[in-house]
């Protein structure tokens, strides 16, 4: 791999874009070490699952530009964009990464509200009297 390859990752509002480069495995999101951005261990972890999977996790150094959503859904998407990233650099991890659910995009957002109810599906309090 002799330049940097990029992805990018979304899911629900956020979008993540995704630079994969040779290193020893220093992830940044925005600016900040992973670990400082994503306190929660199970948001770490949902980060480091692709590198994991591919066993290269001290291999190549990752940079993150995360935008729009919540805390969660940048670091799923940033595990997509990670996963899509190491596709380019050697398809032969596909199979792993299939089978593990780590390409495919989660389509599920949130429901608009409709007009005449007080949430997407909750009603106004009924009164019989």
């Amino acid at each position: 791999m002799e330049k940097q390859k990029n992805a990018v990752g979304r899911r629900k509002e956020a979008v993540t874009r995704v630079f994969l480069s040779k290193g020893d495995g220093a992830i940044t999101v925005n600016g900040k070490d992973y670990k400082t951005y994503f306190p929660l261990v199970y948001l770490q972890n949902q980060v480091e699952a692709p590198l994991k999977l591919a066993e290269v996790s001290d291999k190549f150094n990752i940079v993150i530009n995360a935008a729009g959503g919540g805390v969660k859904g940048q670091a799923e998407a940033a595990k997509l964009a990670i996963s899509r990233a190491l596709l380019e650099v050697n398809p032969d991890y596909r199979p792993a990464l299939k089978a593990a659910g780590l390409l495919k995009r989660d389509p599920r957002s949130v429901e608009r509200k409709k007009p005449g109810r007080k949430k997407a599906r909750r009603s106004f309090q009924f009164s019989k009297r």
